[in-house]
């Protein structure tokens, strides 16, 4: 009997790893869908009899599994990767980061960079991501052209940039920004704040406010290093945690990233109040601020999302790599073996970022309903032989070399391993212009 219902895509594999529901994996499956979107997963013959679709990909040696969430990037400093290498954190930011973004970054900057970033991301099968930069609005405009879902933090800092002279304009132009992209499918968008010292009272108690209207994440560096802990009691008289307490931020809505230095009763705060953690183990470890104490939040019941920080403190953005470092790193510090297992681990980069960033009803697993954010990894090369455990063999053999195939609602963008939406030379020709102007300028 011919398949009686036509739709765009049908995607069958030897393994479907849909994260959702939890311990399920999936041999010879196949994903139906139309419209962008996931309408069916059934077993590859039955899937063969019921759809006719305009393309059929067959993924004989391959696991398909839900793309993955980079938590936390500031996708246009991929032009600074390692352009200020072994430093701690302040001497970095205060003697490098912050004077060279003063002299070049502008809006040609953050667009060749965002290209950069987003491309990279799509071959290690990033399909989502939530950035914290300047110009965010070029960063929106450069994802959705190429079709990579993004989540775009509306940036506050009290000291006048390129972007904005004034707290006041920081949180003007963010507003502009979220007005106008309000009924994007591909973006949405957060409160950034850069952090408690950087930001005033009277900035933070706004940003609280608005966030409760409008019911939107805060994403904010918290907790990074023990200097900040240490400046803050000097300044304030209290710890920053503490501080974004008593202007209402320790909520469902905070997205604290790093939070390398908590102590057993904020642990108990921010699991009482929801407060979500972005872990970025490799930025952390690279900058020597600190560790992330994963298996004491996991305990107790915290949501821990993983990030790569930026390629001028981390190098690169492969979260597949993060994935490794965040779930050995966890084990290590706790001397635990069973701290932030394989699952775990996937599920922090996939379903639970999803729901930290407001969007697990629509990505973060492969679920009828749900956008098709997925991604084609091979399984059948020496480096992947043999495989027990599929989560195991994600999160521990898994490199983003692999990824072959990536969709964002339903559209290819990578094509074994090959750029769908834009092209790689122009973007190696940009990076190379940045590279020589930057370089030039430091000498």
């Amino acid at each position: 009997m011919s398949p009686t219902t036509a739709i765009q895509t049908l995607l069958s594999s030897r393994y479907i790893v849909p994260v959702e529901p939890l311990d399920t994996v999936l041999t010879e499956h196949a994903i139906a869908i139309d419209n962008g979107r996931i309408i069916d997963i059934l077993p590859r013959a039955r899937a063969v009899e019921k759809y006719a679709p305009n393309t059929h990909l067959e993924y004989d040696q391959h696991i398909l599994m839900p793309g993955l969430i980079n938590a936390h990037t500031h996708a246009a400093m991929a032009l600074m990767r390692g352009v200020a290498s072994d430093l701690s954190l302040m001497d970095w930011l205060q003697n490098h980061i912050w004077p060279l973004e003063k002299q070049h970054v502008d809006e040609q900057f953050v667009q060749d960079g965002s290209e950069l970033a987003i491309a990279e991301m799509l071959r290690g099968g990033t399909t989502c991501f939530n950035d914290m930069y300047f110009f965010p609005e070029v960063t929106a405009r450069v994802a959705t052209a190429i079709g990579m879902r993004a989540v775009i933090g509306m940036i506050m800092l009290e000291f006048p940039t390129r972007y904005a002279a004034s707290a006041e304009e920081y949180l003007s132009k963010g507003l502009a920004m979220f007005d106008a992209y309000k009924s994007d499918p591909l973006i949405t968008n957060v409160f950034a704040p850069h952090a408690p010292y950087t930001v005033s009272d009277n900035s933070l108690r706004k940003i609280s406010q608005l966030a409760n209207e409008l019911d939107l994440p805060v994403h904010m560096h918290v907790h990074e290093t023990a200097g900040e802990i240490d400046d803050s009691l000097r300044q304030y008289g209290m710890r920053p945690l503490a501080r974004l307490e008593q202007h209402g931020l320790v909520n469902p809505n905070l997205c604290g990233v790093h939070m390398t230095q908590l102590t057993a009763e904020e642990i108990g705060l921010i699991s009482a109040a929801g407060v979500n953690v972005i872990h970025c183990p490799e930025s952390n470890l690279k900058l020597a601020s600190g560790l992330c104490p994963v298996q004491a939040l996991q305990t107790a019941k915290v949501r821990v999302l993983i990030g790569t920080d930026s390629c001028a403190s981390n190098d690169d953005l492969d979260m597949f790599s993060e994935i490794r470092t965040a779930a050995l790193l966890a084990k290590g510090v706790s001397q635990d073996a069973t701290a932030l297992s394989a699952q775990s681990a996937i599920r922090a980069a996939t379903i639970d970022a999803a729901h930290a960033l407001g969007l697990g009803s629509e990505i973060g697993s492969l679920e009828v309903g749900k956008s098709a954010d997925i991604i084609a990894i091979e399984c059948n090369s020496i480096e992947s032989q043999p495989h027990f455990d599929l989560y195991s063999h994600l999160t521990y053999s898994t490199d983003r070399s692999r990824v072959c195939d990536v969709f964002v609602a339903g559209r290819q963008l990578l094509k074994d391993r090959t750029l769908t939406t834009t092209s790689e030379d122009d973007i190696i020709i940009k990076a190379k212009h940045w590279s020589d102007k930057i370089a030039s300028s430091s000498s």
